[in-house]
Order: structure tokens, then sequence, then C-alpha cells
């Protein structure tokens, strides 16, 4: 069971999905698109009604050679979408940052999950998670999305370790296990092969009762593999991918076509999961 706040999503039984809200003027895909408040909360919406799980607002883009804000250029940015968003939901709102003091902001807006974009499990989200009930998602993110860092013993065994730790800690700052989530990272800090080497061996990475979250859609290895150099006509390829993690056991996946991911987690899950049967 992943807990996040007012919200319970029991694991095992099928996919969630995390809808990409970027409140950004350039994040790689589709930056620009939604970055008022009424487009913020018209697009939120309209993925809610076609079967988002979860929204996941980032007004700091993390897309290779992005400029990253500063906390308070991040909060201006951020505040006017999370009032848009204050209420509007019947799913959880999760917000995609660096900062604590974003996260808290936000948290107090009613947001339900801080899903840490930072590569660490950081102690004061962590309280803050517990301090709220939130959720809490720790992502493999060792040195952004600029630099292919080098695994002495494979990209797999250094995201497990990670992991490993981020129980260790979550333990001893009081966070229930329910309240975590990991992400892969896919595209940080990684070269393609090492992306493809998560996907390859995706089950090393789950741990009992806490949620796996891949988050394929669109990247920079999609566009390698399928030879598609628009990042906005990559989502056949993402499917390809997601379905790779849904066989493998992955819980959440987070996408930026949500109807598309919707219709094809729903026959992932009756193929893998033996749903209807």
């Amino acid at each position: 069971m992943f807990k996040a706040r007012d919200f319970s999503l029991p694991l095992g039984k099928r996919t969630y999905i995390m809808g990409v809200l970027n409140y950004t003027p350039d994040s790689f895909s589709d930056g620009g698109k939604f970055n008022t408040p009424e487009q913020a909360l018209c697009h939120a919406l309209r993925m809610q009604e076609q079967g988002a799980d979860i929204i996941d607002l980032g007004a700091n883009s993390t897309r290779p050679g992005a400029k990253i804000l500063t906390a308070a250029e991040e909060l201006e940015r951020i505040a006017p979408a999370l009032e848009a968003l204050e209420g509007k939901l019947s799913v959880p709102l999760s917000v995609d940052t660096f900062y604590p003091s974003v996260a808290k902001v936000a948290l107090e807006a009613g947001a339900s999950i801080i899903n840490d974009v930072s590569g660490e499990f950081n102690a004061e989200m962590a309280a803050l998670a517990k301090q709220y009930g939130a959720g809490y998602v720790v992502m493999h993110n060792p040195c952004g999305a600029d630099i292919v860092q080098e695994y002495k013993d494979g990209v797999v065994s250094h995201i497990r370790n990670l992991f490993l730790d981020a129980l260790s800690l979550a333990a001893e700052t009081g966070l229930c296990k329910e309240q975590l989530c990991f992400d892969v990272g896919l595209g940080f800090s990684k070269s393609y092969e090492d992306n493809l080497e998560i996907l390859r061996n995706l089950e090393w990475l789950k741990f009992k009762g806490v949620p796996l979250l891949v988050a394929a859609s669109r990247k920079r290895f999609i566009g390698i593999a399928s030879g598609e150099e628009n990042s906005a006509l990559r989502d056949p390829g993402t499917v390809a991918a997601h379905t790779a993690a849904i066989a493998a056991g992955a819980d959440i996946i987070r996408v930026h076509d949500v109807a598309g991911a919707v219709q094809a987690a729903k026959v992932a899950d009756v193929i893998f999961r033996k749903q209807g049967e």
C-alpha cells in the first residue's frame, strides 16, 4: 500500500498512471504549453478525466541543459499553479522539486506526494512527509541529466544500494515504509545502455511494500532506440518501454500522454497481472 495523506493506493492490483504537468517554459517535450494557472488547471483536469491516478506538478525543468531555478525562483513560479489547483482534483497532487521549502508550500496547499528529484534521501523532505502524512518519492539521480556517471559495480547495483539506504534512513527518521516510493531515474546520470540495463533488470529494484516508479516518457533513450528525433512523437516508444517495466513489476508509470498510457496499462495489466480473470 502506498499512502499519501488521504489517499491509499493498493500495490500489485494494477498499474497507476502519473500524469506530467510541466509548469515551465522550457521542459524538453511540452514546455510553455501549460505554464499559466488556467492552462495548468485545464490540463490537470483533462488528465484526471483521461484516467490519471496522480498529477505530478513541476516548475523546475530537469531536461538536459536546463537552468535550475533557486528555491525562491521556483516558489515564485509554482505558487500560482498551486493556488489554481488547490481543492480542484480528486486524485493525489504530487510536487516535483529539489527543495524542502517548495515541498512544504505545496503540502500546505494540499499536495499529497513529494517527488524529490534531488537524487538522494533527504532527511528534511522525509520529515515533511512524516509531518503531513505525505508520500515521498526517492529518485536515483547522482549528477543530473547532463552528466553520465560511470558505475563501477553496474547501474542496477548502484540504484539498489540507494534504495536500501533509503529504507534504513526512513526507518531512522520514523517515516513509514508505506509512504515511500522509489524512482529508478531513467535518463538521469545514465548512458543509453544504462537505461536499457535498468529496464532489463527491473525486478532487482523491487522491494516488497514499496511502489516502483518508472518514468521513460519521451526521453532521449527512447529517441535513440526508435530513431525518432522529435520528443513529442515518442509516445509509441514510451508505451513499449513502460510495458516492459510493467511486466517486470513497475507500480507507477509517469507519462505525458495519459490517455494512451491508461489504455496500454490496462492491456498490460490483463496480460501480466491477470486482471479480469
